[in-house]
């Protein structure tokens, strides 16, 4: 669902309201699909590798509100990015829009890899399965930000390119991007 050819027949088969159902239709499917991992893992933890005592674990759990917090207000600060029509469009087209780098995105290309590790990582507690669904995932957020770079590479050119040079994708850089 995540790939051009898929969003260009959508586009081609509900013309536009592609963008409006895309993504609740996109998070739906998500949460059915991970439904079943999620109660596995609530059924089966595996054996525990560690516990973080208090008051760090409070700590940990604060990091990982803010973390979540931080996520949606990615959306607010480029919602260009996440048209459907937006990543079709060639470089410098009307439909492409401006890259308008703001918010967030002026110290991290991409903060929902950045606030996804944050959230996974910062658990205070692991058990052997929770590691491996965390590994797994963590490998699975970085090539889908890879994903996303091409995409927004093509949908962008030069200018994004450029952003690239000045801006890190997953560690926030201490130099908001101008």
């Amino acid at each position: 669902m995540a790939s051009l050819p898929f969003k260009r027949r959508l586009v081609r088969v509900l013309g536009s309201k592609a963008d409006t159902l895309y993504m609740p239709v996109f998070s739906i499917i998500a949460v059915i699909t991970i439904s079943p991992l999620v109660y596995l893992l609530i059924k089966n933890p595996g054996p525990i590798l560690y516990i973080i005592p208090s008051p760090w674990r409070w700590l940990m759990v604060g990091v990982q509100l803010i973390a979540a917090l931080v996520a949606p207000r990615a959306i607010l600060d480029a919602p260009h990015r996440f048209k459907i029509r937006s990543q079709l469009s060639a470089p410098k087209t009307p439909e492409a829009g401006p890259l308008n780098i703001r918010g967030i995105y002026r110290w991290v290309r991409d903060p929902f890899l950045f606030t996804g590790l944050i959230i996974i990582w910062f658990t205070p507690f692991m058990t052997v399965n929770l590691l491996v669904i965390y590994i797994l995932s963590t490998i699975y957020l970085y090539l889908g930000s890879l994903h996303w770079e091409t995409r927004l590479v093509t949908q962008f050119g030069d200018e994004y390119r450029e952003y690239q040079k000045r801006v890190h994708r997953i560690i926030p850089h201490s130099g908001a991007y101008r």
